[in-house]
């Protein structure tokens, strides 16, 4: 059976960090965290059983081995630009495009995208998925939903609110934080660990996902107890597939952030939208609190 390739992802921090001779530079190019650029180039190390890089204390160099596979990522990359280049034409007439993250689509856009469409029924819509910032680098899209810093989502974004992160699990499942797997999602600089300093200690995670939105279903299947964004979870809570698993929420250091095309009606007609959605489950979460 032939092996699959290793995700696009790990080539595309390995090549950048590569150049730089830096992860923290290297997460600033392709718009990640710098732990999400160590994590995917450890894994690619990992994956062929060899060192790219000698840490130092100040940077990095190549390997050898490093230094045998640049060129060749390098040359695949731009060859897969280059092609991409050849379909992207841009958007046909009344076609809206919007790159956003998956759990995004998922969990806030799809459950309330009827109202939308209702409202403007001459809009078509094409939806690019996304998972990390640097997935957005070859989309030309008319709205952007990213999730990072505020750094990696530029200055004309606006961030969306709740931005805090909650412990959550299926209704049907019986436990707490101490009884039930926890679930991580990765690349985030808020997570479980920040939780256990804020609020009070918990066992190490046992599940990990690479988006929210993968925790968030881990959690709504029973698999555990998964500290996400608020953000995500108010159309989940309404349809009974997720409960809080605690009261208490830490602050999240990355969040989502929409910016659009300040030039086109439909995007400005998107995101008068969704900032009332957002604003609506925000004033209903806020009336079952009092």
């Amino acid at each position: 059976m032939k092996k699959s390739l290793p995700p696009l992802t790990w080539f595309r921090a390995f090549e950048a960090a590569a150049r730089h001779l830096s992860f923290t530079a290297a997460a600033d190019e392709i718009g990640l965290t710098q732990s999400a650029v160590s994590q995917h180039v450890k894994a690619l190390e990992t994956r062929l059983r060899v060192a790219l890089f000698t840490r130092h204390a100040r940077g990095l160099s190549l390997t050898d081995d490093g230094r045998k596979l640049l060129p060749q990522v390098g040359s695949a990359l731009g060859i897969l630009s280059a092609a991409t280049d050849t379909f992207d034409t841009g958007p046909a007439a009344n076609l809206l495009t919007i790159a956003a993250s998956i759990s995004v689509t998922q969990w806030v856009i799809a459950p309330n995208l009827a109202a939308f469409t209702q409202r403007h029924p001459n809009i078509r819509i094409r939806f690019l998925s996304a998972i990390w910032p640097d997935d957005f680098n070859s989309a030309r899209a008319d709205v952007e939903i990213r999730f990072g810093s505020e750094k990696q989502a530029g200055k004309n974004a606006k961030r969306l609110n709740p931005n805090r992160l909650v412990a959550v699990k299926a209704p049907s499942v019986a436990g707490d934080l101490h009884s039930l797997p926890l679930i991580e999602a990765v690349g985030t600089s808020s997570g479980w660990k920040e939780w256990a300093a804020k609020i009070g200690k918990v066992p190490e995670p046992q599940l990990f996902a690479d988006s929210y939105g993968v925790a968030l279903h881990l959690a709504s299947q029973g698999n555990g107890v998964a500290l996400v964004s608020e953000l995500l979870i108010q159309y989940a809570v309404e349809a009974g597939v997720i409960e809080h698993a605690h009261p208490a929420s830490i602050p999240g250091n990355e969040g989502y952030y929409l910016s659009i095309d300040e030039g086109n009606a439909q995007a400005m007609q998107f995101r008068t939208w969704l900032l009332e959605q957002l604003a609506f489950a925000g004033s209903a979460t806020e009336a079952e609190g009092a």
